[in-house]
C-alpha cells in the first residue's frame, strides 16, 4: 500500500549490518504512541508495541480522558517499531497522504498477558506518556463493517477528567518531539496543477534554495544585525536598501503553521493575526524570513508612533511587512548562501503575491550618497547596506551596515517627572542607557516633547506600576533637577531622537518617537557609529566568527572537504571542521589538558565506528601525547583550535575526554553521574529524573553542573577539589546510584544492563573509574543529525524537548542568545570536596 521509495515513512526493513559486532535491539519497555495525521480525514493513530510490531488503530476523535466517553478505534494495519518517531509529509497521490507528528508517546504496560487479551479483544493497560497517564482499556465491538470497530475508553482514575472540563486534543494540540503542529488542510476547494502547468515562483525559488545544504527547519533564529557606520564604504560590493522605522519580525512557517517572532525570540503571532495569514498563503511548506514591520503616513513614509499606537488599539489591519532575507526555504538551510542569492529567491517567492501586507524590501544600484540624501529629504530613517556574498549570521556584523539621517536612539526609561502648569500626565521622561557590560545603568537626559494627551494618558498608565523607591541609574540628576522625580523600575524603552548627545552621555533637544517591546532593556548601551568596514575580497571575514572569538580553521587543510559524513542531514566534512572552529572557545576550556579519546568515522557515521586513545598513526598537528602513558589509557591531549580541526582532518566526530588532567591523572577533579533511559520512556520521565538527582546532591551539599548527552540522556558533572583517589570517587559516586535505585525503585536501576533498565533509567556512575572518558561538552555526536552535548542551566531541563535538540548546525543560535552567559561559568571556580559525612548520608562505609 506504500511507496517507500517516494515517501519518507520509515520501512521497518533490517537494515544491513555494518563494522564489527552490532548489537541487537536492546531490551525496553513496550512503547506506545499517538500520531495526529491530516490525511483525507484528520485522525489520532493509536500504536501499541506488541509482538515486535506497533498494533494500531485509528481514533477519529483523539483520545479522551473521560471514563463516560468511548472513543472509536478502527483497527488498522501493524506498523513498524520505527514508525513510533516519524514525523513528516506522506506526498500526494500516496496512501495516507498528508501531514504526521507525534503528538504523544511513552511506554504501555498491560494487565495480564497482552497476547492473549489482544487476541480476545480485550486489551487493559497503563499508559505513562507526556500527555496520557493512568488505565485505559482497548475493547473490541461487533459492530459489522469492512475494519475491526474497537473502543478506547479511559478508566476512573486520578488521570480522568470530564470532557466538557478538559479536552485534551485541543488543549494539547501540538508534537511532543518537536514545535511543529498540524493546521487541517483545506478540503474539496483545492485545485490540482495540471502535467505542463508552469512552474510557480516558489519552485522557481526552491531551486534556487538548493544551493545551500539540506537540514531539518531549526526552531529558533537570532537575526542578524547592523552595524551603525560613520560613511558608506568605498567599494561597489554593496547593495543599499530603506532603513524602514518599525519593529524588526522574523516569521517561522512550519507546514502551514506561521509563527511570527521578535528579534528576541517573543511570540507576536496573535498580534499580527492578519500578517500571519498572508504569510500562510504563500504555499510554503518550511520556510525563515526575515523583515521589518511598518505603518507607512499619508506620504507613504513609515512611522514608529502609528505602529505603537496600532498595538495599543489592537489593530494590526493596517501594518505592512516588508521582507529582505531568506535564511531557510523548503528543506535547506540558506545560511551560507550569497546575500544577493538569498534575497533573488526572497523576491521569486513574493512575484505572485497580491496581499498589500506583503512587500519586498528593494534594493538600489545607485550611490550610497545620492540615496542617503533622498531617503532623508523623504523623512526617512536612514539606509542599510548589505555586502556582496555575505552569509547571514545570528549577530551583529559589518556584512551589514547602516547609515542614519539623525541621531536617534533606543533608551531605558528610568523615571518620569511631574507636570507642570497645564500639562497633564507627566512632565518628562527620564532616559537611561546601559554600560558596555549592561551591569549599570547611568542617566542620560530627559525627553519632554513628541507626546500627544492621548499618549500622556496612555503611558502615564504603564509608568505606574513601575514606581519605586530605589534609584536605578548610578549618577541620579541632583539640585532642582531632582525635584518631583518618581523613579521607575528599568523595564520599558523609549524611541527618541535627539540633536546631540554631550561627553557626559546626556541627550539634548530630545523628541519622543515611541514606547517599543522588541528589546530587552539589559542590551540598550549607547551604540556609537564605527569607521566603514574594510573592502575584503571573496567571502566576508564574518562568516565564521562565534560570540566569543572563533578559531581560524583555514590554516589546516581539509582533505575530501565535500565528503558527506551524514547523510540525513548533508553535513560535509568541512562543515564539521568550521563547526568545531567555531565553537572552540567554548569547547577547548573543558578539553584543555584531559586526556581525550577519539570517535573517528572514516566512513561516515553510516560506517564503522573507531574509538581511539592513542596518537600513534594520528599525524594531528598540535596534538600532544602524555609521556608514561598507561597502557589503554588516553594517551593524548588537545589543547588548542588547531589540534582540534585537526581531529577531524583525521575523520573524528566525537571527543571524549578524561574526569582528571595531566596536573595529576591519579587525583579527579569531578566525577559524572550519566542518567542513560529505557529508550522507550517518554521525556518527562528524564526531566523529573534529573530533578530527583539534583535534590539528592542538593542535600549532599554537592553542585553538579548539567549538560545534554547528545542523545537521549542528560550528564550531570559534579565538579571536584583534587584529593580523592579514582577508587573513592567512582565508590561515592556508586553510592549515590545505590541510594537513589533502593530510594525510588520504579524509577532508577544501579544495575548495568538493557534487561535491568526496562521502564527505568539507568545512573552510570562507571565513567568515574580512571581511563573511563565522557563525551565533551559541546562535542558532536556521531549519530544522525549529528546532535551536540550542550551545557545548560539547571532550570532549562525544563523547557527542552529533548537531549538532541541542538546540533552543529544550530548551536550557534544558542551561542548567539547566551552572548557573554556561561552556563557553566561557575564550573573552574566550584570548590567541594567529598566528605565523611556525605559518605554516611549515603551508607558508605
Amino acid at each position: 500500500m506504500r511507496d517507500f521509495d517516494a515517501s519518507p515513512e520509515p520501512t521497518g526493513v533490517a537494515k544491513p549490518k555494518t563494522g564489527k559486532g552490532r548489537a541487537k535491539r536492546e531490551a525496553q519497555a513496550l512503547q506506545y504512541c499517538v500520531q495526529k495525521h491530516d490525511a483525507t480525514r484528520l485522525h489520532y493513530d493509536f500504536r501499541l508495541e506488541l509482538e515486535g510490531t506497533l498494533k494500531s488503530w485509528a481514533i477519529p476523535k483523539g483520545p479522551c480522558l473521560d471514563p463516560k466517553v468511548k472513543r472509536l478505534a478502527v483497527h488498522v494495519e501493524d506498523h513498524p517499531l520505527d514508525y513510533a518517531t516519524f514525523e513528516g509529509t506522506i506526498p500526494e497521490g500516496h496512501y495516507g497522504a498528508g501531514e504526521v507528528i507525534v503528538w504523544d508517546r511513552g511506554i504501555w504496560t498491560p494487565t495480564g498477558d497482552p497476547i492473549e487479551s489482544y487476541r480476545k479483544g480485550r486489551l487493559k493497560f497503563e499508559l505513562q506518556g507526556e500527555k496520557l497517564a493512568g488505565q485505559w482499556n482497548l475493547v473490541r465491538t461487533h459492530i459489522p463493517g469492512k475494519q475491526e470497530q474497537w473502543f478506547l475508553i479511559k478508566h476512573q482514575d486520578s488521570s480522568a477528567r470530564p470532557e466538557t472540563e478538559y479536552d485534551i486534543v485541543k488543549e494539547l494540540p501540538n508534537s511532543v518531539l518537536s514545535d511543529r503542529t498540524i493546521i487541517p488542510k483545506l478540503r474539496g476547494k483545492g485545485k490540482a496543477k495540471k502535467p505542463g502547468e508552469s512552474p510557480t515562483p516558489v519552485s522557481h525559488a526552491s531551486r534556487t534554495a538548493q544551493q545551500g545544504h539540506r537540514a531539518a527547519l531549526f526552531e529558533k533564529l537570532s537575526p542578524e544585525l547592523a552595524t551603525l557606520v560613520e560613511t558608506s564604504p568605498k567599494s561597489d560590493d554593496w547593495r543599499y536598501e530603506i532603513k524602514f522605522d518599525g519593529y524588526r519580525m522574523l516569521a517561522r512557517i512550519d507546514h502551514g503553521t506561521v509563527k511570527l517572532l521578535t528579534r528576541n525570540g517573543h511570540d507576536w503571532t496573535a498580534k499580527l493575526p492578519h500578517q500571519a495569514k498572508a504569510l500562510s498563503k504563500l504555499g510554503l511548506e518550511t520556510a525563515w524570513l526575515d523583515g521589518e514591520i511598518v505603518i507607512p503616513d499619508d506620504n507613504g513614509v513609515p512611522d514608529f508612533q502609528l505602529l505603537q499606537n496600532a498595538f495599543d488599539a489592537g489593530k494590526s489591519a493596517g501594518i505592512v511587512y516588508y521582507l529582505f532575507d531568506l535564511p531557510y526555504l523548503n528543506g535547506f538551510d540558506l545560511r551560507e548562501v550569497p546575500v544577493e542569492t538569498r534575497r533573488d529567491a526572497l523576491r521569486q517567492l513574493l512575484a505572485e503575491n497580491t496581499d498589500s501586507m506583503l512587500r519586498f524590501s528593494d534594493d538600489f544600484e545607485e550611490s550610497p550618497d545620492a540615496l542617503l540624501n533622498s531617503a532623508c529629504s523623504m523623512q526617512m530613517e536612514g539606509l542599510i547596506g548589505k555586502r556582496s556574498g555575505s552569509p547571514y549570521v545570528s549577530r551583529r556584523s559589518d556584512d551589514w551596515i547602516k547609515l542614519k539621517c539623525s541621531k536617534r536612539h533606543e533608551f531605558v526609561v528610568v523615571g518620569y517627572s511631574d507636570p507642570k502648569g497645564s500639562r497633564n500626565g507627566f512632565g518628562a521622561l527620564l532616559l537611561g542607557l546601559n554600560k558596555e557590560d549592561g551591569n549599570e545603568l547611568r542617566f542620560a537626559g530627559k525627553v519632554g516633547t513628541g507626546f500627544t494627551e492621548s499618549t500622556l494618558k496612555t503611558i502615564l498608565a504603564q509608568l505606574r506600576p513601575l514606581v519605586t523607591d530605589a534609584c536605578p541609574v548610578e549618577n541620579p540628576p541632583t539640585g532642582s533637577d531632582a525635584r518631583g522625580i518618581h523613579w521607575l523600575e528599568p523595564n520599558l524603552l523609549a524611541e527618541v531622537s535627539y540633536a546631540e548627545m554631550t561627553k557626559d552621555g546626556v541627550v539634548r533637544h530630545a523628541v519622543f518617537r515611541g514606547l517599543r517591546a522588541d528589546k530587552p532593556p539589559k542590551e540598550i548601551t549607547e551604540e556609537k557609529a564605527q569607521p566603514a568596514p574594510e573592502t575584503h575580497t571573496g567571502k566576508s571575514s564574518s562568516s565564521n566568527r562565534a560570540p566569543k572569538k572563533a578559531a581560524d580553521q583555514s590554516r589546516i587543510r581539509i582533505t575530501h572537504p565535500d565528503r558527506i559524513i551524514d547523510t540525513s542531514s548533508g553535513t560535509t566534512k568541512m562543515q564539521l571542521a568550521q563547526y568545531y572552529a567555531e565553537v572552540s572557545p567554548w569547547l577547548l576550556p573543558h578539553l584543555v589538558d584531559r586526556p581525550v579519546a577519539l570517535v573517528r568515522a572514516p566512513e561516515g557515521i553510516g560506517g564503522e565506528l573507531f574509538f581511539q586513545k592513542n596518537a600513534e598513526k594520528l599525524s594531528i598537528p598540535g596534538i600532544t601525547a602524555i609521556p608514561k602513558a598507561e597502557a589503554g589509557k588516553a594517551a593524548m591531549v588537545i589543547n588548542n583550535a588547531e589540534a582540534l580541526v585537526g581531529a577531524v582532518q583525521m575523520s573524528t566526530i566525537e571527543l571524549h575526554s578524561w574526569n582528571a588532567t595531566t596536573a595529576d591523572l591519579n587525583l579527579p577533579d569531578r566525577f559524572v553521574l550519566d542518567l542513560d533511559p529505557d529508550p522507550a520512556l517518554p521525556w518527562k520521565s528524564m526531566v523529573e529524573a534529573t530533578q530527583l538527582t539534583l535534590t539528592v546532591l542538593d542535600e549532599l551539599g554537592l553542585r553538579a553542573f548539567l549538560k545534554t548527552s547528545g542523545g537521549k540522556g542528560i550528564h550531570l558533572v559534579v565538579p571536584l577539589t583534587p584529593g580523592d583517589s579514582w577508587h573513592d570517587v567512582k565508590d561515592f559516586s556508586q553510592g549515590i546510584v545505590k541510594y537513589m535505585a533502593k530510594l525510588i525503585p520504579e524509577k532508577f536501576v544501579a544495575i548495568l544492563g538493557p534487561k535491568n533498565r526496562v521502564g527505568r533509567i539507568f545512573i552510570d556512575y562507571l565513567r568515574n573509574s580512571k581511563g573511563a572518558t565522557t563525551v565533551n561538552a559541546y562535542a558532536a555526536r556521531a549519530r544522525p543529525g549529528l546532535a551536540v552535548s550542550v551545557p545548560i542551566y539547571r532550570d532549562e531541563i525544563l523547557e527542552l524537548k529533548g537531549a538532541n535538540v541542538w546540533n552543529i548546525h544550530n548551536l550557534h543560535e544558542r551561542l548567539t542568545e547566551l552572548g557573554t552567559d556561561d552556563p557553566w561559568a561557575d564550573f573552574p571556580v566550584t570548590a567541594q570536596r567529598i566528605t565523611q559525612e556525605m559518605r554516611e548520608m549515603l551508607g558508605i562505609r
